[in-house]
């Protein structure tokens, strides 16, 4: 079915795992199962179908060096589990905006080039789908590469929590423009927010009352550092606070309700630790807790998920699909436009693949 053509927004270390795990799954026979993806081929696409053809960023380090060397660039500090070739795609200077937040201004010094022609650039290259990797916070500088992926019609997907695909007037533009969204805000395969939201589910779904919850969250990467400002930290809280209470059925006072990033922590570089603690009622009255740890390295932990959500962004833009796709978008996102539960969520992403993949084998 051809290659998916993928451009970049900020090369840090989400988009250092993507890119070597484009280049360690090929040639993979269509039956292998792969950790961290659905289907090792989805709705005629593979893994290594995905091709990186422009990537942007504003740092110093790493405008103008090859992809291949970039993503290894310091202050990139995520596990290396593949090698990559030389690829022959610069990274372009990129847009600031409110990019760079007030902790990591030491670490990332703004390049002296100037701004690339972004638009042109996504029209040139052909490039189908767009993945925005921008720092939390990032709201103006997200919403200013939003135009330009609009006029280049090209797909989006939105790993960041600014809210686009869940906000009426975004989904209007992406439909005027024929194109797709899946967003907002990434869910890792196995990170904090999809664990949070399976126990919440466990313990509505037997009959016991949530009284109190809390999930805290540090790492050592330049996410987390960048998270220290707290007010860029705002549009992360309500999306994985959102994603967990919409797992309740009758909600819960946001009292006793606290997640949320909480530190940085340096040696552990793009480790990610989590704690989660649920306090409820039970028969009788009776207390029942729960506490539990995850330990995750945070950038491969959701690199898979979004191999998965491009590869269905592609398939939308396949059969001239726009706006929001509604599986993909509440399977593999934190806060899209409905909510689902993720049994539900990912049945609606399995029918989107089929349904997608039946009428490519018609034609």
């Amino acid at each position: 079915m051809g290659k998916i053509k993928v451009a970049i927004i900020g090369v840090g270390n989400c988009a250092s795992s993507l890119v070597q795990g484009i280049h360690n799954y090929v040639e993979l026979p269509d039956d292998e199962d792969v950790s961290g993806i659905m289907h090792t081929n989805l709705g005629g696409y593979r893994i290594d179908d995905i091709e990186v053809v422009a990537a942007f960023d504003i740092d110093e380090n790493k405008v103008g060096k090859d992809v291949s060397e970039a993503i290894f660039t310091q202050p990139n500090n995520t596990l290396k589990f593949a090698d990559v070739p030389h690829m022959g795609v610069p990274v372009e200077r990129g847009m600031t905006h409110d990019g760079v937040g007030r902790y990591v201004s030491h670490l990332v010094k703004k390049s002296n080039h100037s701004t690339a022609n972004i638009e042109g650039i996504l029209r040139e290259r052909d490039v189908d789908v767009v993945i925005n990797y921008l720092p939390v916070g990032s709201e103006m500088a997200t919403k200013w590469y939003v135009e330009q992926i609009l006029n280049a019609r090209c797909a989006m997907v939105n790993c960041i929590p600014v809210f686009l695909a869940r906000e009426e007037y975004w989904r209007g533009r992406f439909e005027e423009c024929g194109v797709p969204i899946v967003g907002d805000d990434i869910k890792s395969q196995v990170g904090a927010t999809i664990t949070h939201r399976v126990l919440t589910r466990l313990f509505e779904d037997r009959g016991v009352e949530i009284l109190n919850t809390y999930q805290l969250n540090f790492g050592g990467n330049t996410d987390f550092l960048n998270m220290l400002e707290r007010e860029r930290l705002v549009s992360k809280k309500i999306s994985k606070t959102g994603s967990v209470t919409s797992q309740m059925e009758d909600g819960i006072d946001p009292d006793h309700i606290h997640i949320g990033p909480s530190d940085h922590v340096p040696w552990l570089q793009d480790r990610k630790w989590c704690y989660i603690r649920i306090e409820g009622r039970s028969f009788g009255g009776a207390p029942i807790n729960l506490e539990c740890k995850l330990e995750v390295w945070d950038s491969p932990n959701s690199a898979g998920v979004v191999v998965d959500a491009v590869r269905c962004a592609k398939l939308a833009l396949d059969r001239g699909i726009s706006g929001a796709l509604p599986g993909p978008s509440a399977y593999f996102m934190k806060s899209p436009p409905h909510q689902y539960t993720d049994d539900v969520a990912r049945e609606m992403v399995e029918s989107f693949i089929t349904d997608a993949a039946e009428i490519t084998d018609a034609e």
